[in-house]
């Protein structure tokens, strides 16, 4: 039976063909409906599953599954593999005994990412197995496929994707689903699993020797002709549709496994006077195939990311071109379908926006490190509340060292789910170094910008089950650091205590708590409207960049977009906004 599925649903297929028992993970597009999808039947299939407080954490909760006797998953994005890197690299070196999966989902042109890093460097490094599917047939063959070759090389595995193939459908042929009876035990092996140097020592030369025994069959090759062309993931895709559209004799080895390479390179390079090697970011396989060459001293002519864009995800008429230029031919015509531009901004009724609003009123020459998160819709004008956005936590970091080193007024903004992932420990070193600036939580009580997913602070588990809350206000207290909660809503209160904060002259936290608008059971308000006495100051529009509020006869007009929030009839000088 074939069912028409997303490549993260095709993923989440996998899973329960192959029998997996643990999959834990952070949110974080492109590889957020894995773990959503397996968290809504994780009890039916008896599956253990877990929204961790971050990347790093989720890694090790797998990597306990392993070693338990469990097949276990964890997923995340490409970034969030810098988070979990400590652990990730600990389990190349000790290895497992029960199939460990890693999906790192890397996001090309950086469609939701503050940059476009290559996960495949990170499996070179650790020196494990990693393949790439294609589509979401292969998503769902791969997953499968990756806990057999887990098992049988006793390393972890990554699976590698990338948006297009998490986020494109295509129809799946589906397997069974085996039934089976659940057992996990730990044995203890000191020498394996404690890495003081003297273990460390032994499992980096096994570890070296395991990947030079690696030999695995999946790769295919396809057509005819003098051209050789080597492509992976994606990328294969647009290379048989642009050998297509050119009519170009060529032969195309698809390569599903993109480190170790396979032996059956050195064939299909001796074969062949002129390789093209097509791979969406950096030139890793180039880079490999390059050496191969040069090893086995075969004469052939390769190209790649001389014509190869290197930078921003690929597509058929970027490869359209590269081909056309290496062998002559002219360029087919391409069509453009110029589309309106619309830039995201923070939804109508976002609490975050009422707390910029208020962050720029009590500190209007201050400087405003930020996060990632919907808020850092904030650097957007009108709002212009947010100076520097690097990854996730860095907002308290950046502002523990800006504190020190410049005059002006530091507010720094974090969302809540964010401060339980990396937000902590640059709140310890803040009260430990004894830094003097202002906290504001944005605290709209859940994960919004991945899809709504629950952190410590919900008090809602991954599993659905309701335990005790996670209090950013009481973490703070218990440092001693003087802390203030506020709903943004009340514009003038929040305003009262930003500014009290700022010129306390210490370390301060305020808490603006507000349900996001689309947090399940929150409960609209009464949509406004802009009376006569409007005149035209345009305050509300210029201040606060809401969509439901437009201009039109140069006076202030309120859509059906508006959700009832209030704030623009709060600052409104000439109170024309009403109910």
């Amino acid at each position: 039976m074939k069912e028409l599925l997303l490549g993260n649903e095709a993923i989440t297929r996998g899973v329960l063909e192959a029998g997996v028992d643990v999959v834990t993970a952070y949110p974080g597009t492109p590889s957020s409906e894995i773990p959503m999808s397996i968290s809504k039947i994780a009890q039916k299939y008896g599956i253990y599953f877990q929204w961790s407080t971050n990347e790093k954490v989720a890694y090790e909760v797998a990597f306990a599954g392993a070693l338990s006797g469990l097949r276990s998953m964890v997923t995340m994005k490409h970034v969030g593999l810098n988070v979990a890197a400590d652990a990730f690299m600990a389990s190349a070196t000790v290895g497992v005994d029960t199939g460990l999966v890693l999906v790192s989902a890397d996001d090309p042109s950086m469609h939701s990412s503050q940059n476009e890093q290559d996960s495949r460097y990170y499996a070179r490094l650790a020196n494990i197995p990693c393949i790439e599917p294609c589509s979401p047939q292969e998503a769902k063959d791969f997953t499968i496929r990756a806990y057999e070759i887990s098992e049988k090389f006793r390393l972890p595995v990554m699976l590698r994707t990338t948006t297009r193939v998490n986020h494109t459908r295509g129809d799946v042929e589906l397997g069974d689903i085996p039934q089976r009876e659940r057992s996990s035990s730990f044995t203890k092996n000191v020498k394996r699993y404690v890495t003081v140097p003297s273990n460390a020592r032994v499992l980096r030369k096994e570890l070296l020797e395991k990947m030079d025994t690696i030999h695995i069959e999946l790769d295919t090759v396809e057509g005819k002709g003098s051209l050789g062309i080597i492509a992976s993931g994606i990328a294969y895709n647009y290379v048989k549709e642009s050998v297509s559209l050119l009519d170009l004799d060529a032969e195309i080895y698809k390569l599903a496994v993109t480190h170790p390479l396979s032996n059956r390179i050195i064939d299909f390079l001796t074969a062949h006077d002129e390789i093209i090697v097509v791979e969406e970011l950096e030139p890793i396989v180039e880079i490999e195939i390059r050496a191969i060459a040069q090893k086995e001293r075969i004469p052939v002519t390769i190209t790649g990311k001389d014509i190869i864009p290197r930078a921003y995800e690929l597509n058929t008429t970027r490869i359209v071109t590269a081909f056309s230029h290496v062998k002559g031919f002219s360029q087919p015509p391409v069509m453009e379908f110029p589309i309106p531009v619309r830039p995201p901004v923070l939804c109508p009724g976002c609490p975050h926006r009422a707390t910029f609003y208020a962050m720029r009123k009590a500190a209007p020459r201050g400087i405003y490190p930020s996060d990632i998160g919907c808020y850092t819709l904030g650097v957007v004008p009108p709002i212009s509340a947010v100076d520097t956005c690097f990854c996730m936590g860095a907002s308290i970091g950046i502002s523990c060292g800006l504190s020190e080193f410049v005059q002006e007024k530091i507010l720094c903004s974090i969302g809540d789910s964010t401060f339980m992932h990396t937000g902590l420990p640059a709140l310890v070193n803040a009260v430990y170094n004894q830094h003097k600036f202002v906290i504001v939580i944005l605290d709209n009580q859940t994960t919004a910008m991945t899809g709504h997913q629950p952190h410590p602070g919900t008090g809602i588990t991954g599993m659905g089950k309701v335990v005790p809350k996670v209090y950013p206000e009481k973490i703070a207290e218990a440092m001693g650091i003087h802390t203030d909660v506020v709903d943004p809503l009340d514009v003038e209160k929040t305003i009262l205590v930003l500014k009290e904060a700022v010129e306390a002259d210490e370390l301060r936290m305020v808490i603006a708590r507000h349900p996001c608008i689309f947090v399940e059971g929150h409960v609209r308000g009464e949509p406004y409207h802009v009376t006569e006495d409007c005149t035209g100051c345009q305050l509300c529009v210029n201040r606060l960049g809401c969509p439901a509020i437009e201009v039109r006869d140069e006076k202030a007009f309120i859509t059906e977009l508006c959700t009832g929030c209030g704030v623009c009839a709060k600052i409104c000088p000439a109170q024309a906004i009403t109910r």
